[in-house]
Order: structure tokens, then C-alpha cells, then sequence
């Protein structure tokens, strides 16, 4: 498989970096959680990498199974170089009040912005950065992550919100994740902590979420609109109403 990383701008909250995708399938080759790589190079000044073809088809269902990948990855060295993600609700505010300065129609969802306070986790971890269901390959009854643009060194419950994140599901699956499926999910991470502050930290990254989702939408993603809606729905079913 070949893969030729765009020459788009950047995006606010998914990187698409060559070098970090090299760094980790470098540093985890043989762990059976990564394809392999076989070589890269450079075509009319884009980067291109070629990796191993993995016979397998997109995720779709057992949530659980996930979870136990993603717990797998959270225990793994990183390698040097990676940059450090985002860390607690401020950060998370910070991120997506950057999100909102790009899109024209943010008074709505900058009303929305949560309550109360989650401070960082002082122990990061590698985490993938981009785990939505077609970034996982199922094949022989394990699964495989690709598409690693933007590792990090952060907080594992970002790749657990972003597995959850019902925009994510939606499109990447067609629909979002059910409350058993989700429940499933949570009880199947390995650290009941992580899991814990997953869900403290729900209605920030909802938030941010609906954010990235409003500034797609106003680039013309038609199907963007609706995960907007889901993710705002999520968020009010949840924020608190008063500080």
C-alpha cells in the first residue's frame, strides 16, 4: 500500500505528519498493532510512505475488543520526538477556542462551553491520535491501527473520546455507538482511571468535537452538519446548567 500525504492545510485538530508515522511504525514494527512499513520517499514535493497491505476490513463491531487494543498501545514506549497533546479542560477550552475563531458561525456553540474544571494527568502515554473505526482493521480476530499522522504523547482519554466521539462513528460507521456499546467499551479498558476521566471530561470533548465539526461544515463536509448535531446533542444532554 502506498500512501501520499496531502498537501491541504493544516488541520485544527488532525495532524498529517510523515515523520511521526514513520517514528511509531518504526518504533512498534513487530507488535502485530501496526503494518509493516517498507519504504518512503518524496513525489512532486509530497511525502510518501508504503507499508505492508493488512487483509482486513474496517471495524464495525465489539467494542471491547477495541478497548483492550487501546489499552495495549497506552502501555507502550513512545518513540523520541513526539509532540505532547492536549491535557485537561483547559487545554481542551484553549484547543477548541481556537477551533471556533475559524469558523463563522461560533456564538452558538461558544455558549455551550462546559462547567467546572478537570486538571491534567501527569502521566502521558503514547496515544494514536485518530482512533475512529476506519483507522482499525479487523483481520484473523485481531485488530490493527493505521493512519498514524498525529501520535502523540497525551492523555489516553483522548483516544477513547475520540473512539466514542458519535461525529467519529457516524462517519466512519454510519451510525454512532449505542449505550450498551459504549458501556462495553469503558468496562473493557484496562484502567477503570482512564475510563473515569474519559467520562469527566465528556462534555469538553463533545464540545470540541462539535467544534471541529462546524468549521468542516463550513468547508462544504455536507454530512459534517449532522455530526455537528450529534455532537451538540451529546454535549446538552450532559453540560451542566449551572457553574
Amino acid at each position: 500500500m502506498i500512501k501520499l500525504f496531502s498537501a491541504e492545510g493544516a488541520n485544527p485538530l488532525f495532524a498529517n505528519d510523515p515523520a511521526r508515522e514513520v517514528a511509531v511504525l518504526t518504533a512498534l514494527s513487530g507488535t502485530g498493532m501496526v503494518p509493516p512499513l517498507v519504504q518512503t520517499g518524496e513525489f512532486e514535493g509530497r511525502k510518501w510512505l508504503g507499508y505492508a497491505h493488512v487483509n482486513g476490513s474496517p471495524w464495525r463491531q465489539d467494542t471491547g475488543h477495541v478497548a483492550q487494543l487501546l489499552g495495549r498501545l497506552h502501555d507502550l514506549a513512545p518513540p523520541p520526538g513526539l509532540p505532547f497533546g492536549v491535557n485537561g479542560s483547559a487545554a481542551l477550552e484553549q484547543q477548541t477556542v481556537e477551533i471556533l475563531k475559524n469558523c463563522r458561525d461560533r456564538n452558538r456553540l461558544a455558549a455551550l462551553r462546559p462547567l467546572g474544571r478537570i486538571p491534567p494527568l501527569p502521566q502521558l502515554v503514547l496515544i494514536h491520535g485518530d482512533p475512529v473505526p476506519g483507522n482499525l482493521l479487523a483481520h484473523d480476530g485481531t485488530l490493527t491501527l493505521i493512519d498514524w499522522q498525529c501520535p502523540q504523547i497525551g492523555d489516553p482519554a483522548e483516544d477513547l473520546a475520540l473512539f466514542l466521539s458519535p461525529a467519529m462513528q457516524l462517519m466512519y460507521r454510519g451510525a454512532p455507538l449505542s449505550k450498551a456499546e459504549e458501556d462495553a467499551f469503558l468496562r473493557a479498558y484496562p484502567d477503570p482511571r482512564i475510563a473515569g476521566r474519559a467520562l469527566a471530561l465528556k462534555p469538553w470533548f463533545h464540545w470540541r468535537m462539535a467544534a471541529y465539526c462546524q468549521w468542516r461544515a463550513e468547508r462544504g463536509g455536507t454530512q459534517d452538519q449532522q455530526a455537528l448535531r450529534l455532537e451538540r446533542s451529546a454535549l446538552q444532554s450532559i453540560r451542566p446548567r449551572t457553574a
